[in-house]
């Protein structure tokens, strides 16, 4: 298999990985044939699969803007995959010019592109670690030169939890992160879900699709990804489908298709400063 110029060297070919179907989905560039492959497959078991993707784009960048608004500066995006139009630094930056961002990432690729589109930018960059070891990411030298965790941060696992298995414990590892956050701080939660939409029918193919990668995919329902916010105030209007966090405009009629996924977002309780 012929490896493009901008593969970073030891990067496995033949596994297709979900920040590069990601990418795929988003009609990006910087992903492989297997990613496509497996994209394909995907969109085959759940043809509504890059609606909902965009759908959560949308609904990240409203919440920075509502971070933002708040006076949240910080953001700490685990899960950030590879960098397309509108990213959090974009969004946030140009909402409050002095905004700091931190993506992580494990993929390379997405690591790799990340440092290509922020160079020259002072105000962010982005880490090559993984969500399962917190430590790494919480002690980076990108972290410590970035964020400021005596003021408030928005943390962003924005569709990163459900690729995140029970065994691993992402309630612990959220509350883990969460711990070393100042009150004040936002945690942005978008999770995918059969509760409601058609993925109650569709959901064992897609999953069938993303045993093969590099993370399963791992629906789980309303009550469950609440839990995640456990230690945050859940701000109105709650953890609700996709498109009704926060909408610009409500459309005359809602797709099912959105359903298929919860968003949220907590604040840190405790005073400020």
């Amino acid at each position: 298999m012929e490896r493009p110029a901008w593969a970073p060297q030891g990067i496995d070919l033949t596994v297709p990985s979900v920040s590069r179907m990601y990418d795929y989905y988003l009609g990006g560039s910087h992903n492989f044939e297997v990613d496509r492959e497996a994209g394909k497959r995907a969109i085959e078991a759940w043809p509504g699969l890059p609606k909902i993707i965009q759908a959560n784009r949308a609904f990240m960048r409203r919440a920075i803007r509502y971070a933002t608004g708040e006076g949240v500066t910080q953001f700490l995006d685990i899960g950030s995959g590879i960098p397309t139009f509108g990213n959090v630094h974009e969004v946030a930056q140009s909402a409050d010019s002095s905004a700091r961002v931190v993506y992580v990432d494990n993929d390379p690729v997405a690591v790799a592109h990340s440092r290509a589109v922020l160079e020259g930018n002072e105000g962010a960059d982005v880490v090559s670690a993984d969500f399962r070891s917190p430590q790494d990411i919480l002690h980076s030298a990108e972290v410590e030169r970035l964020l400021d965790f005596q003021r408030p941060v928005a943390l962003l696992l924005v569709a990163l939890l459900h690729f995140v298995e029970d065994k691993d414990d992402p309630w612990k590892t959220v509350r883990e992160i969460s711990d070393e956050l100042a009150p004040g701080s936002l945690l942005v939660v978008s999770h995918s879900s059969a509760d409601e939409g058609p993925m109650r029918n569709v959901g064992a193919g897609v999953r069938d699709v993303y045993r093969q990668t590099s993370s399963p995919l791992i629906t789980r329902s309303r009550s469950e990804i609440k839990q995640f916010f456990e230690g945050f105030d859940i701000v109105e209007p709650g953890v609700v489908p996709l498109p009704r966090w926060r909408p610009e405009d409500m459309p005359e009629t809602e797709d099912p298709l959105l359903l298929s996924g919860y968003a949220g977002v907590g604040r840190k309780a405790g005073s400020v400063g």
